[in-house]
C-alpha cells in the first residue's frame, strides 16, 4: 500500500511559530497520564502534555534522536501526523545552558522566599519555572 510507505510527520508549534517539523519513525512524549510512544499507524489520540522532553527518532538518520524541551501543551495524532501545540518549546541545540541554569537558580531562590513568606501563588509559579528550567537543562545535554 502506498500509505504504508509514507513516514509519520511531527510538527511542534508555539505562539512564535514552528519549532520542529520532520518525518519520524517514533515519537515519545510525557502525557499527564504517563509516557506515550507513537509510531506510524497509531490510533488517533489527543493528550495533554507535562513539562518534559519530547524525543523524536527521525527517518533520515535512524541513529539520531532529536530532543525538544516542551513546556506542557497538547499532542494530537491522526493520519500519521503528530501535532504538538505548546506555549513554548526549544530544540536541544537552541537551548542556552547558562541561561537555563540561571533560571533554575532564580526559581529555587523564589521558592525559598515564597515558603518563608507562606506565599502560595508565588510558590506555585516558581515551582513551574523550576520544572521548565530543569527540563531545558536536561534536554540541552542531548545536543
Amino acid at each position: 500500500m502506498a500509505d504504508q510507505e509514507q513516514p509519520m510527520t511531527v510538527n511542534i508549534v508555539t505562539p512564535d511559530g514552528v519549532v520542529y517539523n520532520h518525518h519520524a519513525e517514533v515519537i515519545v512524549a510525557s502525557a499527564i497520564d504517563g509516557d506515550i510512544g507513537i509510531m506510524r499507524g497509531h490510533e488517533p489520540i489527543i493528550a495533554p502534555l507535562k513539562i518534559a522532553e519530547v524525543r523524536v527518532k527521525r527517518v533520515d538518520n535512524p541513529n539520531h534522536e532529536d530532543c525538544i524541551a516542551v513546556n506542557g501543551g497538547f499532542l494530537e495524532f491522526s493520519n500519521d501526523l503528530v501535532s504538538i501545540v505548546a506555549n513554548s518549546a526549544e530544540r536541544a541545540r537552541d537551548i542556552d545552558l547558562r541561561r537555563a541554569k540561571y533560571q533554575k537558580e532564580q526559581a529555587e531562590q523564589t521558592i525559598q522566599t515564597a515558603r518563608d513568606g507562606n506565599n502560595v501563588d508565588d510558590l506555585d509559579r516558581a515551582e513551574v519555572s523550576l520544572r521548565k528550567a530543569i527540563n531545558r537543562i536536561n534536554v540541552s545535554e542531548h545536543k
